[in-house]
């Protein structure tokens, strides 16, 4: 079995989407299957590994650059490329539907008669912009509620995005399975490990230190977290990742901006910092939440946020974000990290944190239940071809009885 997977951009674009998309490649890879997957290319793809390889797609990504939306355009050789790669396929993944190489892929796909499989990560962003805010609902409306009542399996990663999309009538009862986070990669810090950390990456070892990791754009908060940075000038904040609202722009002495991080130093920086915060809106279930958890850090984010799984409560300090007041935002979020801060002692120790992240989260049960969707769509003789064993509880769902018609309505 072939299996085709299509993202907006690779892992090495540092975003929560590609980066999930990621893990599933090497995932499935390591079980012995064979996965293409397509994304732009504008930074390197993943290195082939047995049967599986990436295909850079030729995108040309403008519109991320004037305005920090990831809007890659496909050139005329890259819907080649799509088209070719379909025909070889057994079975389609799209991450998320409003990328222009994803619709193509999946208008393809559907000519061939190749089973789809959508995962959603993302319903309505409420962007400030009133042109953009209106383009995305209007896109949702003509493009991704059309391209999920017709693929063969809808994946949800949020309770959130699963009840913007309730409404619609599904072929099969949409699955809700949250992302997979590497728990032996994503732990918690053990020993004088935090001291030693800090002075790796140039931090203080005598401060509380905040961190963010994400795009530098507006729907991840950013103008907020810079009010913050100045209204708590004792507090260190660490940035990791890219984007055009650059913190280093803001030439603030507590600042300190961590590009093009890769998984390992990424996981060590959560290890070095004291608590995670995330002021945007309009997420699904954001990686880095899962992440940070697994790190055993306190999660300070937005209200919405903290509601994208109902096991998050006692978890994470969900924090109202006002969309026409930052600065109230900001002053409500820096009262949440002074009540974490108070109430360190008395809370969660980070190691039962992680331990509920690598119980909840866990990538092994996220590739099961992905094998289990796709092998209820491909033929059992073309499922079973690979030599990679199959969990016993997949061939067990695998002959359940698929819900018909309007399931999941």
């Amino acid at each position: 079995m072939k299996i085709l997977m299509a993202s907006s951009f690779f892992a090495s674009h540092n975003g929560g989407l590609e980066r999930v998309a990621g893990e599933l490649f090497r995932a499935f890879t390591d079980r012995g299957r064979e996965i293409v997957w397509m994304a732009g290319d504008i930074t390197p793809p993943p290195e082939s590994a047995g049967r599986s390889r990436a295909v850079p797609l030729r995108i040309f990504d403008f519109v991320e650059d004037k305005i920090g939306v990831p809007f890659p355009i496909p050139a005329p050789s890259a819907l080649a490329q799509i088209i070719r790669e379909i025909r070889a396929s057994d079975v389609l993944i799209l991450h998320d539907c409003l990328y222009l190489s994803n619709i193509f892929a999946f208008l393809a796909a559907r000519w061939r008669r190749i089973p789809i499989v959508i995962v959603q990560h993302i319903g309505l962003i409420p962007y400030r912009n009133f042109a953009l805010h209106f383009i995305m609902r209007f896109a949702n409306s003509i493009a991704t509620r059309r391209m999920l009542s017709s693929a063969e399996q809808v994946i949800f990663i949020s309770e959130i995005t699963r009840r913007y999309f309730g409404d619609l009538r599904f072929k099969r009862a949409p699955e809700l399975i949250f992302n997979g986070v590497n728990t032996g990669l994503y732990r918690p810090r053990r020993g004088a490990e935090k001291s030693d950390i800090r002075r790796k990456y140039g931090l203080p070892t005598d401060c509380h230190v905040i961190l963010f990791v994400g795009r530098f754009v507006e729907k991840k908060g950013l103008p907020i977290l810079k009010l913050m940075v100045s209204q708590r000038p004792g507090f260190v904040w660490a940035f990791a990742g890219m984007g055009p609202l650059d913190p280093k722009d803001w030439n603030a002495p507590n600042v300190r901006v961590f590009p093009w991080m890769n998984n390992e130093n990424l996981a060590e920086l959560y290890r070095a910092c004291d608590i995670f915060a995330l002021p945007s809106k309009g997420e699904g279930f954001p990686l880095v939440i899962q992440e940070a958890l697994a790190s055993g850090l306190p999660v300070v984010c937005g209200s919405e946020t903290s509601l994208a799984d109902c096991g998050l409560a006692p978890l994470v300090h969900g924090t109202p974000i006002h969309a026409d007041d930052d600065r109230r935002t900001a002053e409500e979020f820096l009262l949440s990290i002074d009540n974490v801060i108070r109430s360190q002692r008395s809370e969660l120790t980070p190691e039962q944190v992680s331990a509920f992240a690598a119980t909840r989260y866990s990538l092994n049960t996220a590739v099961d239940r992905y094998l289990s969707a796709i092998g209820r769509l491909v033929p059992e003789h073309v499922f079973q071809t690979q030599g990679a064993e199959i969990n016993p509880r997949i061939a067990g769902w695998r002959g359940m009885e698929d819900h018909k018609g309007n399931a999941g309505r």
